[in-house]
């Protein structure tokens, strides 16, 4: 079956109507252009991200459904209460961006390769250089054994990876980064596609349509001041909850 998509421009802010992105395979959406922040960030504040492997063109998508969490709603689970309580691990913001991203890029046991290519890896920490992309590390008696990453769009946290080294220290980095958003007022994350593992956590399948909704409020919101400084942050067994989307 061919596939027929649109190529990107030179101008970096134009992406095609969303409307026009694919049923199969859902939410294709573009081709081409390049991994400059600009276009990278007008590609989120328009709900669309870039995905594709080694020796393809680039990919640009938007899922006919989201997987998105408000930080208030995030879920510990009991263990994960008794976990956090002993205060095992040590967590922090943006100590250790460029190894981070480098540790989400390393495949998996259920993969034969990875879709954070070397392109990609360098287009994100230009990214972080210039503000825009940060990281959440945890660490265990010195050493980075979990993680993830992701883009901010005003109050909108974009998330693109997580690793984990030992049990459950991705978890701990998602839950902090719930917290933390939720400390300095962020509205939402978004977490692109749904998995059993993020299900766990609280994160709930929701239409595109109700995504871009809450992407065209908060995108031009600002964050409150110093959310993104580089600073260690205490991950509370507790936190509050807010009603349903």
């Amino acid at each position: 079956m061919t596939i027929y998509l649109p190529e990107l421009t030179a101008d970096k802010a134009l992406f095609p109507d969303l409307k026009q992105a694919l049923e199969d395979p859902d939410g294709l959406l573009a081709m081409g252009g390049d991994l400059s922040p600009q276009r990278i960030i007008n590609a989120y504040r328009n709900g669309i991200f870039p995905w594709f492997s080694d020796n393809e063109p680039i990919l640009w998508w938007s899922p006919s459904k989201r997987a998105i969490i408000k930080p208030e709603r995030c879920h510990i689970s009991n263990s994960m209460k008794k976990l956090l309580k002993k205060n095992t691990f040590t967590v922090t913001i943006n100590h250790a961006f460029a190894e981070v991203i480098m540790l989400c890029a390393e495949p998996r046991k259920s993969q034969a390769e990875t879709w954070i290519t070397e392109t990609m890896i360098d287009a994100y920490i230009a990214l972080h250089k210039q503000g825009f992309a940060h990281s959440v590390e945890v660490w265990l008696e010195g050493k980075l054994v979990g993680g993830l990453y992701g883009v901010c769009v005003g109050t909108l946290f974009c998330g693109e990876s997580m690793f984990s080294k030992v049990s459950n220290s991705s978890k701990v980095a998602f839950i902090a980064l719930n917290q933390h958003m939720s400390r300095f007022q962020g509205a939402l994350i978004d977490c692109q596609m749904h998995t059993a593992h993020l299900n766990s956590l609280g994160v709930e399948e929701q239409p595109r349509k109700l995504f871009i909704h809450y992407l065209q409020q908060y995108r031009e919101q600002k964050i409150n001041k110093g959310c993104w400084d580089r600073q260690q942050i205490l991950v509370k067994e507790k936190m509050a909850e807010i009603g349903d989307f």
